[in-house]
């Protein structure tokens, strides 16, 4: 047997693996473009859905036959059952490719089909008059991106709540225990480790706020508009069935009631939310940071947190640790960063009815939600979790600090404090000790006004 079977499209002959499921357009983009990542499944399972809600729709208003409408949900529910590593096999096409989108929607079609076939070859369903009735790649393509990115921002959100429940256990573990402030990378005046893990925490709630917010907007579907925006050769109502579909399999909320012209044209929705996530990422990258900062150590750095020791860190210093979860959360958002500069280009690039980087926008976007939905539940699990603090180093610190002269300030002056702490520093003792030399605090007043606890204006949790 030969190891390859000829179909024709209408730009003729093409020679096609012989087991392959996919048809002639397929096998054109397979040899055209071959650079970069694949298509993500993610994308592909989404357009299976919808045109397993197209088939539905168009049988109800009887825009294609029904025995067909079934075969074409049958074979879409064979694709769907199978594991990942098994759909790829028949869906080859990389994202660097059309910027509509079109190859891997024809893709899609041309898989249905055969599998169809294969399940009864007595009833013909073609790719574009049957799987494809009533769509084009310009509709059903931007309709998959804004389906797949919102049901990532839903995990997304997911991640960041978990890893605010972890903060939230150590802001109240640390809630009184004094540590040094600092600000300009230099000494400040006390606070707690609890008050400052309550700053992170915020942050965090915020972020995911602004991602609940935002994330309505990937509800809107273009789903309807077919070529233009028009809707030409779709069925009344076509749109709106599927978006009930889709809000049932993915229980999310979906709507086609929307301008199909800025659907087929614009990214707006995916723009914005990815600047939320690009928020996220800074916020993240903050947080990390200072986890591993105030963990450097043990005995040359700040010392001020114990970080767990997860894998060894060095091949060569035996007994190291390295934070490796903040590495990897700090990575994943400079990448993130980066990602964004792309969506914010790509979305700016809708040249009249049509943007025309569909692909690299709607991979991007799952790239970043990915890598920050998994780098969070890492950091969460494997750093936060295990996270202790140091409190002896962090008394010595605040002992030794001299910024806790701000609390001699209202009784001495200003002026007069300055020249305490700075006498301090001169001669190399602790502020106690510069204090009394100045002859303007005894040392029961210095007792009474510096008490780093009462600095910090702590509140019981």
């Amino acid at each position: 047997m030969s190891d390859y079977r000829i179909e024709e499209d209408t730009l003729g002959a093409v020679k096609i693996p012989a087991e392959a499921l996919w048809g002639a357009q397929t096998e054109r983009s397979r040899n055209n473009f071959s650079t970069g990542a694949k298509m993500p499944l993610e994308i592909i399972k989404a357009l299976l859905q919808i045109k397993k809600a197209a088939a539905i729709a168009n049988k109800e208003v009887q825009a294609i036959d029904a025995k067909k409408a079934d075969l074409i949900v049958e074979a879409i529910d064979q694709l769907l059952s199978l594991d990942d590593a098994d759909l790829r096999k028949d869906f080859p096409l990389v994202v660097y490719q059309t910027g509509s989108g079109t190859q891997t929607n024809m893709n899609v079609n041309e898989v249905v089909a055969h599998v169809a076939q294969r399940i009864n070859s007595e009833i013909q369903i073609l790719p574009n008059d049957d799987v494809n009735h009533g769509q084009s790649s310009n509709d059903i393509f931007p309709t998959a991106m804004n389906i797949t990115a919102a049901i990532a921002v839903d995990k997304l959100e997911v991640s960041i709540q978990h890893l605010i429940d972890e903060l939230k256990q150590k802001q109240a573990k640390y809630w009184k225990t004094v540590k040094i402030g600092r600000t300009h990378l230099q000494d400040a005046t006390p606070l707690t480790f609890g008050q400052e893990v309550s700053g992170w925490v915020s942050m965090l709630e915020h972020d995911l706020s602004y991602l609940k917010m935002l994330n309505k907007t990937l509800g809107e579907l273009a789903m309807g508009g077919t070529a233009v925006g028009t809707g030409l050769n779709a069925a009344p109502h076509f749109a709106d069935k599927i978006a009930e579909q889709m809000s049932v399999v993915y229980e999310h909320e979906f709507t086609a009631d929307t301008n199909k012209f800025f659907g087929l044209a614009a990214h707006s929705g995916l723009n914005v939310v990815h600047g939320a996530i690009k928020t996220l990422a800074s916020d993240l990258l903050k947080i990390a940071n200072d986890v591993r900062f105030l963990g450097s150590g043990p005995r040359s750095g700040y010392g001020e947190l114990n970080i767990p020791a997860n894998e060894p860190g060095s091949s060569i210093m035996p007994g190291k640790v390295n934070p490796t979860q903040a590495e990897a959360i700090t990575m994943a958002a400079v990448r993130v960063m980066g990602n964004d500069v792309t969506i914010n280009v790509a979305a700016s690039q809708g040249n009249f009815e049509m943007n025309v980087y569909k692909p690299v926008l709607i991979y991007t976007f799952l790239e970043s939600a990915d890598l920050l939905t998994g780098t969070m539940y890492g950091f969460a699990d494997k750093m936060i979790s295990g996270l202790t603090v140091n409190e002896e180093r962090m008394e010595e610190l605040v002992d030794r600090s001299l910024m806790t002269v701000t609390a001699l300030s209202p009784h001495i002056g200003y002026h007069e404090s300055a020249e305490i702490a700075q006498q301090a520093l001169h001669d190399g003792t602790t502020l106690k000790v510069a204090a009394l030399k100045s002859g303007l605090v005894t040392e029961e007043q210095f007792d009474k006004w510096v008490v780093p606890i009462d600095m910090t204006n702590i509140e019981e949790k």
